[in-house]
């Protein structure tokens, strides 16, 4: 479209106006206007600027800059002049990209899973993942991948997170609980499996490593960590958590984790960061309740 008689940007000269006489440029020049916005009664500061910015648009939707086409023309290479750019709207600009923020965790939040049989979350840290295949009962986490037993065959992992409830006797103390717990932790971890192989040749000895009172979920609750020897392979820890659950009968809770020892086995800060970590699923500042549920019988 051939634009109409006016005022139009210098190609020559991008800080003048020239003028366009509907067919072709002239040799008339004049330094661009420049129109004082009018101020609005009452308008804030905000409305003004975008007052202006309005203006702005609406003169660049009308018409604005010419183009020099630089080309062989002739034989001796003149610089060929074209008619200015004629816009039937506001050339658009992207807008800018929102800025991140921080929400709270989704319904399928990938480092959160739950336990709704004890009414417990669990937060998932790297490399550890959902369990897939595990022959052992309550497994809410395991390492990611699997490796050849050292010994009696089968298929290992380096570590595992188990979570469960204590029926077996009337006892409510967190401590007389956990003390109890830890040897059948140990034992069915490393001395023989639930189909009575030995895959670490057995278990040779222990020691106590850490002991003590823990808050879990907002209760007072108590754990035992063993430093577990093998006859074949590096060995391992075995903590055994026991705390009272915020929900139903508050029944104690045992949170059981089995780590290898040596460079493949995952560091012993993950039994604290996880246990830290532990939120009741009705504590609404923990975000109990998100994440991937792990019932009775799951993996």
């Amino acid at each position: 479209m051939t634009p109409p008689p006016g005022w139009y940007r210098d190609p020559k000269a991008p800080h003048l106006e020239r003028w366009w006489d509907g067919t072709a440029w002239t040799e008339h020049r004049r330094t661009p206007e420049v129109t004082a916005p009018v101020p609005v009664a009452g308008a804030s500061g905000r409305a003004k600027a975008v007052a202006v910015t309005t203006a702005a648009v609406v003169l660049v939707a009308a018409i604005v800059t010419g183009a020099v086409v630089l080309g062989q023309g002739d034989e001796e290479g003149a610089e060929i002049e074209t008619a200015p750019t004629y816009y039937t709207q506001a050339p658009t600009t992207e807008p800018p990209s929102p800025t991140p923020t921080q929400s709270e965790p989704s319904a399928d939040d990938p480092a959160v899973v739950t336990d709704e049989l004890n009414g417990i979350t669990l937060p998932l840290l790297d490399g550890w993942v959902r369990p897939k295949y595990v022959a052992e009962d309550d497994v809410v986490m395991t390492t990611d991948g699997t490796y050849d037993c050292p010994a009696d065959g089968g298929v290992c992992r380096h570590g595992l997170v188990m979570s469960r409830t204590v029926t077996s006797n009337d006892e409510r103390s967190p401590e007389a609980l956990a003390k109890e717990d830890i040897k059948e932790a140990a034992e069915s971890a490393y001395d023989r499996d639930t189909i009575g192989r030995r895959p670490y040749g057995g278990m040779e000895s222990h020691e106590v490593v850490k002991s003590g009172p823990v808050a879990v979920a907002g209760r007072a609750g108590w754990f035992v960590r063993w430093r577990v020897t093998t006859a074949e392979g590096p060995g391992g820890y075995v903590q055994s958590t026991v705390f009272p659950s915020r929900v139903g009968t508050e029944s104690p809770v045992c949170v059981r984790y089995v780590f290898d020892a040596g460079a493949d086995g995952p560091p012993l800060a993950d039994m604290d960061r996880i246990t830290k970590g532990i939120r009741s699923v009705d504590d609404p500042d923990g975000g109990g309740g998100v994440g991937s549920s792990v019932g009775p019988g799951e993996g």
